[in-house]
């Protein structure tokens, strides 16, 4: 990479950021009534700096649920597809389940997990989060498991490999990259999900909760504050799961 190319790929999200914060300073200066549109970047800014502690608490709390339950639902969907891949059967029988619960409605489903597990525990919404979670993690995987070519397995029948060797070096190092993309994908729907989970119940603790109590009463500076941090929180498992596939897919032989 160039000199060039690196000062572009640098400059270009800092305009893209600098862009947004004038737009959003030319809205704020819009008014409906008596009430601006949303609250200047200075006055969010503020509130920040203000109740940043109590911010990151929560933003603990809703990470926290977030890492749970893309852990529960990375394992799952692991190892599912590991059993559609190895026994046709199990995935015919997989197919319409995972379907199923591509298309469950989050919004539905919240009140009922709550209610289940009980309004003051976190369970609930780890487990919208690993719902969410299991699916593209689930088809990336086994879509990975199935990409070694028959002559590639025939070269390691010719060489008596037994079925760990097979699995050790061609089977996992082929779907590697599958599932840290499945992953990659899996941790934008986990952080959504568990926002989402917060927003409709449960304990009183969590960024979505907090939105939803703050846009209520109209204290629109603290809200956006919160919406800030649940941006955060997102790009956190977005940049991580980034960098480790990064990190596979450069080691991944060519």
């Amino acid at each position: 990479m160039t000199m060039t190319e690196r000062v572009a790929r640098i400059a270009a999200p800092v305009a893209t950021g600098i862009l947004l914060l004038l737009v959003w300073q030319v809205l704020s200066g819009v008014k409906i009534g008596r009430l601006a549109l949303i609250p200047a970047p200075a006055d969010v800014a503020e509130t920040a700096t203000r109740i940043g502690g109590v911010v990151a608490e929560d933003a603990l709390v809703t990470g926290g649920n977030t890492l749970v339950g893309l852990a529960t639902g990375t394992a799952l969907g692991v190892a599912l597809a590991a059993l559609a891949a190895w026994l046709r059967p199990a995935d015919g029988m997989l197919a319409p389940v995972v379907a199923a619960i591509a298309v469950v409605p989050i919004v539905a489903l919240t009140p009922l997990l709550n209610t289940m597990f009980g309004a003051s525990a976190q369970t609930g919404r780890q487990m919208v989060a690993g719902i969410a979670a299991f699916v593209p993690v689930f088809v990336n995987v086994l879509r990975g498991l199935r990409q070694s070519r028959p002559v590639q397995r025939d070269l390691f029948l010719a060489y008596a490999a037994t079925p760990g060797q097979q699995f050790r070096g061609l089977t996992l190092p082929v779907a590697l990259p599958y599932l840290v993309t499945g992953i990659r994908i899996a941790s934008s729907v986990a952080v959504i999900s568990a926002l989402v989970a917060e927003y409709f119940g449960g304990p009183t603790d969590g960024l979505g909760t907090a939105i939803a109590s703050y846009a209520k009463t109209g204290n629109a500076a603290v809200a956006w504050t919160y919406v800030g941090a649940a941006i955060a929180v997102g790009l956190v498992f977005f940049l991580v799961t980034v960098l480790i596939e990064h990190l596979v897919t450069r080691r991944r032989p060519v």
